[in-house]
C-alpha cells in the first residue's frame, strides 16, 4: 500500500545538479543569491531520515563521552517526522535517550488545563515513545499564574546555561517567518519571554487546538538570543505553503521583520528544506540567473513568463535584447531569435485554452487539452471536503454537465468539524418545532433535540469534543448543503457519492494516518463508475493536509488498479483553488470563465451555508471561499491577457496527474 504518493509529483523535471551539487564550486555557483547553507532533499522522509540520523550519531558520541546531550524541540507539523523516524530508530536500532535532556521552544498561555497546548504533542509523539528521564524534560507551564511568567522565564534561560546549553535545536518556520513564536519585529537579544501571538501563529495553532477560538492569545517562547546561543541550529521547512517564506529567510536581508532571517548571523545554522519547499529558491526557480539550464518547455515557458513580468510586454513583443539584457541568451542561441521562442511559447500557452473541459466532440483534438473521444463521458469529480468541487471547479463542472457528460461527483469527508455549533442549535431548533408541528405525542425525537442543544448552549465548554449526536448533525449539514450546490449545478442525487473515509472521523483536527479501509472505499467507487476522464484536488497548501491525505487515498488507489483497461484511458486532472492556484508555466488545461458562469459559481458556492462568515477553518487567508475562488480565477485571466492572449472573466486551471 503506497499511501505518500502525492509527495512524488514533480510538476517540473528540476535536474539533481540545482539541489545535490557534485562539487563545492558547484554548490558555490547555485546558492551565491543564499545567504545561510541550505540542505534541499526530494522529500520529507528523507530530509527528515537525514535530520534524525545525525541527532542520533551526535547523541551516541556524547553518551561515549559519558555527556549529556541538550536537544531542544519545537512543536508544529515539521518536525514530526524527524520525530517519528528517531521513535522508530529508538525501538528498531536500540537508541538510547537516556542522556538526553529535552527543553521545549515554546508553550501556549493561557492554557485551560495541562491535557492541552504545545507540550501534550511532543510528548505524544516523541517523548512519551522513548526513554527520555522525566526529570530531563523542561518545558513552559502553560498554566502557572501570569505573576509567575517573569522569573520562570529568567531561571528557564539559567536552566539552560546550567545544562551545558542546547546541543542541537530543531525549529519550523512560520508562514510570518517566526521561529518558535518570535513573530515580527522581535529583537536579536530577545530571550524567553510572554508574547502575544499573531493572527498567522494562532491560525498555524488550529492543527493542535479544535478551532481559533480555543487557541490562546499568547506564549512563553525561548527569545531569538536563546535560540542563536545553541551550538546548532536546524529549520525545518517542508511544502510548497512555505516556500515563499523560505525564500525570503534564506536570500534576503537580516530583518526583525522576518524573525527566521536571523539564523543568518550564526555559524552553524542550516536550512533543511525539501524541493517543494525549495521552488522559489533562485536555483530552483530561476536557474537561468545561476547557471546553465537544461532547458525543456516548462523551464522555457516559467523563463518567458518571468521575462514578461520583467519587462513588461506580452509574449509576441519581446526581443532579442530582452532576452539578452536578463540572463535568457541561452534560448536565442538555441533558437536562433526571440522570434523563434516567443512563437512557440505563445502556441503552449494558446492550446491550454478550451471551453470544452470534457474534451470537443468531433473536432481535431490533437492540439486540444482533452481527447474528442468517447463522448459524453463518464466524469469523476473528487473533493475532498463537500464544497472544493464548486469552489476550485465550478465553472468548468457547470460546462461539463451542459456539454451534456455523465458527471459523478465524490465528497471525500464528512467535513463535519468544520461546522459551527450555532448551525446545529439552529438545526434542532427547527426540528423541535417540526416535532411539536407533526408527531406532538412522539417524544423520541424532540428530546433528542433538546438534548443537544442544552449540551451545546449550557453544557460544551472551550476544548470539549463534540459527541457522535453532534457529528453525526454536522455531517448531514455539509451533505445536504452539497446536494444543494449539486441540484444547482444540474448533477442528478443518483451521481452524487459520500464516501466519508474513516481517517477523518476523529471528531478532532488532528486525524488518523491513511488506512487499507480508505483507499478500499476509493478503490470501489473507481470499480463501480470506471471513469473516462477524473478530477482530483491537487491543493497541498491545505494548512489542515486533508486535501493532501484525500489526493492520497486517490492515488494509492489509482495505484493498485493500474493494470486494469479503463484506467489506462483515463485521463487524470488535478485542480486548485480553495488554497492556492497552479502557477502558469504547469497549467496543461485552462478552462475560460464567462461573467455569467462566474456567477453561477459564486451562487453555488454560497449553497453551502455553513462555511460562509462562521466558518472554523478558514486559514490565514481572510478572505471567504467564494472570494478566494474568484480572485484566483480573475488573476489567472489576467496573466493569460497580460501575456497577450484572449481577455476573459476568469480562468480555471489544471495540471494532468500521470500515474507512477
Amino acid at each position: 500500500m503506497k499511501t505518500n504518493l502525492s509527495s512524488q509529483i514533480t510538476l517540473t523535471r528540476i535536474p539533481v545538479r540545482y539541489y545535490r551539487p557534485e562539487n563545492a564550486y558547484e554548490q558555490s555557483v547555485l546558492t551565491r543569491m543564499e545567504n545561510i547553507p541550505t540542505y534541499i532533499y526530494e522529500s520529507l522522509d528523507e530530509g527528515s531520515a537525514a535530520v534524525a540520523s545525525e541527532i542520533a550519531a551526535q547523541i551516541r558520541k556524547k553518551q561515549n563521552e559519558g555527556k549529556n546531550f541538550v536537544l531542544a524541540v519545537s512543536g508544529g507539523h515539521s518536525p514530526i517526522s524527524v520525530y517519528k523516524e528517531l521513535v522508530r530508530m529508538h525501538k528498531e536500532e536500540k537508541l538510547s535517550f537516556h542522556n538526553v535532556i529535552i527543553f521545549n521552544v515554546y508553550e501556549f498561555y493561557p492554557l485551560p488545563s495541562a491535557t492541552a497546548g504545545n507540550m501534550v504533542q511532543l510528548k505524544e509523539v516523541f517523548i512519551d515513545q522513548v526513554d527520555i528521564l522525566p526529570e530531563n524534560v523542561y518545558s513552559p507551564d502553560g498554566t502557572m499564574p501570569k505573576e509567575a511568567i517573569f522569573e520562570f522565564s529568567r531561571n528557564y534561560e539559567q536552566r539552560i546555561q546550567e545544562a551545558g546549553g542546547i546541543d542541537y535545536i530543531l525549529l519550523g518556520i512560520g508562514h510570518a517567518g517566526n521561529i518558535g513564536l518570535n513573530s515580527a519585529g522581535s529583537s536579536i537579544n530577545s530571550t524567553t519571554r510572554l508574547v502575544t501571538l499573531d493572527s498567522d501563529s494562532r491560525n498555524e495553532a488550529t492543527k493542535i487546538f479544535p478551532s481559533l477560538e480555543n487557541v490562546p492569545m499568547s506564549a512563553i517562547t525561548m527569545g531569538v538570543s536563546t535560540i542563536l546561543k545553541a551550538k546548532n541550529i536546524v529549520l525545518l521547512a517542508w511544502g510548497e505553503d512555505k516556500a515563499p517564506m523560505v525564500q525570503k529567510a534564506v536570500e534576503g536581508k537580516v530583518t526583525d521583520v522576518i524573525p527566521a532571517s536571523y539564523l543568518q548571523t550564526h555559524n552553524n545554522a542550516r536550512f533543511v528544506i525539501d524541493l517543494s519547499a525549495a521552488y522559489e529558491l533562485t536555483r530552483i526557480s530561476h536557474p537561468w540567473l545561476v547557471t546553465n539550464c537544461e532547458w525543456d518547455n516548462k523551464l522555457i515557458r516559467r523563463a518567458i513568463v518571468w521575462l514578461c513580468m520583467m519587462t513588461g510586454k506580452p509574449i509576441l513583443k519581446l526581443t532579442n535584447k530582452d532576452y539578452s539584457e536578463h540572463g535568457l541568451g541561452e534560448l536565442l542561441a538555441l533558437y536562433g531569435s526571440a522570434y523563434n521562442v516567443n512563437i512557440q511559447i505563445f502556441n503552449d500557452l494558446q492550446h491550454t485554452i478550451t471551453g470544452w473541459p470534457g474534451g470537443k466532440p468531433n473536432a481535431d483534438d490533437s492540439n486540444r487539452p482533452e481527447r474528442a473521444k468517447p463522448y459524453p463521458k463518464t466524469v469523476l469529480v473528487f473533493s475532498p471536503h463537500p464544497d472544493d468541487d464548486v469552489i476550485s471547479m465550478g465553472g468548468t463542472l457547470r460546462r461539463l454537465v451542459d456539454q451534456k457528460h455523465n458527471v459523478h461527483i465524490a465528497y471525500e469527508t464528512s467535513g463535519n468539524i468544520a461546522v459551527g455549533d450555532e448551525e446545529v442549535v439552529r438545526y434542532v431548533s427547527f426540528l423541535k418545532d417540526v416535532c411539536d408541528q407533526y408527531i406532538p405525542d412522539d417524544t423520541t425525537l424532540k428530546n433528542k433535540a433538546l438534548e443537544i442543544k442544552d449540551f451545546l448552549l449550557n453544557v460544551k465548554k472551550e476544548g470539549d469534543m463534540d459527541t457522535q449526536d453532534i457529528l453525526f448533525l454536522k455531517g448531514r449539514i455539509r451533505r445536504e448543503e452539497a446536494r444543494t450546490a449539486d441540484r444547482f449545478m444540474g448533477v442528478p442525487e443518483e451521481r452524487v457519492h459520500f464516501l466519508d473515509l474513516p481517517f477523518y472521523e476523529t471528531g478532532k483536527v488532528k486525524k488518523n494516518d491513511l488506512s487499507e479501509a480508505d483507499i478500499a472505499i476509493v478503490k470501489a467507487l473507481l470499480q463501480e463508475i470506471k471513469p473516462d476522464e477524473m478530477f482530483v484536488a491537487g491543493d497541498l497548501a491545505d494548512p489542515h493536509e486533508t486535501h493532501k491525505v484525500c489526493l492520497d487515498a486517490v492515488l494509492a488507489a489509482i495505484n493498485e488498479l493500474k493494470g486494469e483497461e479503463w484506467l489506462k484511458n483515463c485521463r487524470i486532472w488535478m485542480y486548485r483553488g480553495a488554497w492556492a492556484e497552479w502557477e502558469i508555466d504547469h497549467i496543461e488545461m485552462a478552462v475560460p470563465i464567462s461573467p455569467e458562469e462566474l456567477r453561477l459559481k459564486r451562487n453555488s458556492i454560497l449553497k453551502h451555508q455553513s462555511q460562509m462568515e462562521s466558518a472554523p477553518f478558514l486559514g490565514n487567508d481572510e478572505r471567504l471561499f467564494w472570494q478566494r475562488a474568484e480572485d484566483r480565477n480573475r488573476a489567472t485571466a489576467a496573466l493569460y491577457n497580460k501575456l497577450g492572449l484572449a481577455s476573459y472573466e476568469a480562468i480555471e486551471a489544471f495540471v494532468q496527474y500521470h500515474p507512477l
